[in-house]
């Protein structure tokens, strides 16, 4: 097989040496014309007259075959140049066809659609319009005999999604619009009656999916929900003891919109369901409003339930979309008395066949300053809890908990600082069959402390948050303790030092650890510091509780003993002892690990061990926080 390769370029450029050719042998045939045609006799006798008649005659012809030749010539120019030109014409016409071909179809199309838009208000050929975008608008049907539905256009704030347009013989149905996010809640106002957050709005569900075409098409898939609007923060206190007010919860996600489903025949042509929407992430929580003076600080607000997966399609197995994210949970408000507690995190969305959704994060809790004369307080109390894990076929996993504050406070004759307890994690979600149940969620860590009278300081650090339990097939696993506050007090003659605030104990119904204890830092002058407490596990019911963490090592002439265990109950388990001290510094300071948090269901925290400095100090390491329910 042969092929030819034309380049139009190179073609005219032919056309053009092989005219310049042909006019120089025209010129050249124009000057000879004359010497040639008419040649004179060499005398006035017959001989001289009949060879003059002969050379002219034979140059007569010569010019009329060159004419021939030339005419010829311009006759292969010419077809030099029109091929080109085509060569040149069909290149552009194969480059861009369509633009040749859209001006025409575009009138054949308006008089074909011309009687079934005056019947129907329908074409018969072609896509449906799509809805505008934040208008909510549903997507316009296809074409009659072919044409794809429209898209949806995504909602207004808190309004739900388009709906996909349908397609009617040929086609697929449109998208689902997104729906519309959840309005964000007013600040609280601040002053002498500071108010609470505003909640964030709801977001839109997404729209549902249009059908696909009865003989040939799939069905389009559900829009995507809409995010679930943040909390507003707390209002502000004012100086004094006026406590600051709390942040508003987030607004849920938006269910995910239902896909479209295969009509007719579709199916046996390779039509499906479209598949469903995902749900929308809830909105986070409010920010805890900020105490001034001696008021409490505002509690954070809990985050938004993530949003339900859109269901797919009937007729063809569309799949179902994942559940939505919760929320985090809002940061409590700091203070230079009581901080605010931290947010609980929203739970994940479910999903009756696809991922459940991962629950929210626990906001963290305020931290407490505080510097004056006489006693001083500062206090933290917990963070809050990670959510649970949406479930589905694979649960989600579980939120983490949020931190506990640290608590600093410099007195002249007593200071008392109390860290917050860590979080508690959210659980995993249960599989529905088919997979796994999701991660628990780590719990969070519980908050330092450092007290100061005067040359005596001391300072502690909280106890670590316990880690998520894995699966257990398609149960969820339980979310970890949160770790314990660490505690001190110092005054001018005497210091003593206890656990701060539990940690939260772990969500869910698995035998997760709790948090270990917290490390005490070196003191100086005369004082003790003790680590917090570990947060109790949860526990199965019916089965034995998962134990608490061990609480933090001691300083001391001799080792601190370890906290007991809490005791546990019919179906849970007793929670582990405390961790004995490590003896290290002269003095006859005694060191008591505290004692280990009771069980419900779940084990209890083991006691945190103790720290001691100076001579005659006594201290008490920090209670393990109780067992889940």
């Amino acid at each position: 097989m042969s092929y030819l390769i034309t380049v139009p370029e190179f073609l005219a450029s032919a056309a053009s040496d092989v005219s310049k050719i042909g006019s120089a042998v025209t010129a050249a045939n124009a000057v000879a014309a004359g010497p040639t045609t008419g040649l004179l006799t060499a005398g006035a006798d017959e001989v001289s007259a009949a060879i003059a008649s002969v050379f002219s005659s034979h140059g007569q012809v010569f010019q009329a075959l060159s004419a021939e030749a030339a005419e010829f010539h311009a006759l292969f120019v010419s077809t030099l140049n029109a091929a080109g030109g085509a060569y040149a014409t069909a290149e552009a016409a194969n480059s861009s066809p369509l633009q040749t071909l859209t001006p025409l179809w575009q009138d054949v199309r308006a008089v074909v659609n011309a009687p079934t838009n005056a019947l129907f208000g329908i074409p018969l050929i072609g896509k449906g319009a799509n809805g505008a975008p934040g208008t909510g608008q549903n997507g316009g049907p296809g074409g009659i005999l072919f044409g794809n539905g429209g898209d949806g256009g995504s909602g207004l704030p808190g309004q739900p999604g388009g709906n996909g347009g349908n397609a009617f013989f040929f086609g697929n149905g449109g998208r689902g619009g997104a729906g519309g996010i959840g309005t964000t809640g007013t600040p609280g106002a601040a002053g002498a009656s500071p108010t609470n957050g505003g909640l964030g709005g709801n977001a839109g569900s997404g729209g549902v999916g249009g059908n696909g075409g009865l003989i040939f098409g799939s069905g389009g898939a559900g829009g995507v929900g809409g995010t679930g609007g943040t909390g507003g923060s707390g209002g502000d206190g004012v100086t004094g003891f006026v406590n600051a007010t709390g942040g508003g919860q987030g607004g849920n996600g938006g269910t995910g919109g239902t896909g479209g489903n295969a009509e007719g025949v579709s199916g046996l042509f390779g039509g499906h369901a479209g598949d469903g929407g995902a749900g929308g992430q809830g909105g986070h929580g409010g920010q805890g409003g900020q105490g001034l003076g001696a008021g409490t600080g505002g509690d954070g607000g809990k985050g938004g339930t993530g949003g339900t997966a859109g269901l797919g399609g009937g007729s063809g197995a569309g799949l179902v979309g994942a559940g939505g994210t919760g929320g985090h949970g809002g940061d409590g408000g700091n203070s230079a008395g009581t901080a605010g507690i931290g947010g609980n995190g929203g739970n994940g969305g479910n999903s009756a066949g696809g991922a459940g959704g991962d629950g929210g994060d626990g906001g963290n809790s305020g931290n407490a300053a505080v510097n004056g004369s006489g006693l001083v307080t500062a206090e933290t109390i917990r963070g809050g809890n990670g959510g649970n894990g949406g479930s589905g076929v694979t649960g989600g996993n579980g939120g983490n908990g949020g931190g506990g504050g640290s608590a600093i406070a410099t007195g002249t004759t007593n200071a008392i600082a109390i860290g917050g307890g860590g979080g508690g994690g959210g659980a995993g979600g249960n599989s529905t069959g088919g997979g796994t149940g999701g991660h628990g969620g780590q719990g969070g860590n519980g908050g330092g402390v450092a007290a100061t009278v005067g040359l005596s300081s001391i300072a502690a650090g909280g106890g670590v948050g316990g880690g998520g339990g894995g699966p257990a097939g398609i149960a969820g696993g339980p979310g970890g303790g949160g770790g314990g506050g660490a505690g001190a007090d110092v005054t001018t003659s005497t210091a003593t030092s206890g656990g701060g605030f539990n940690g939260s104990t772990g969500q869910g119904s698995g035998g997760g650890a709790g948090g270990g204890g917290g490390q005490p830092a070196a003191a100086s002058g005369t004082g003790v510091a003790a680590g917090g407490g570990g947060g109790g596990g949860g526990a199965i019911t019916g089965g034995a509780g998962g134990d608490g963490g061990q609480g933090g090592s001691a300083n001391g002439v001799a080792p601190g003993a370890g906290g007991v265990g809490g005791t546990g109950q019919p179906l849970g388990g007793a929670g582990a002892n405390g961790a004995a001290g490590n003896p290290f510094s002269t003095g006859g300071a005694t060191a008591t690990g505290g004692a280990g948090g009771n069980a419900n269901i779940g084990g209890g925290g083991g006691g945190g061990a103790a720290f001691a400095s100076g001579t005659g100090a006594v201290a008490h390491g920090g209670t393990g926080g109780d067992g889940g329910p």
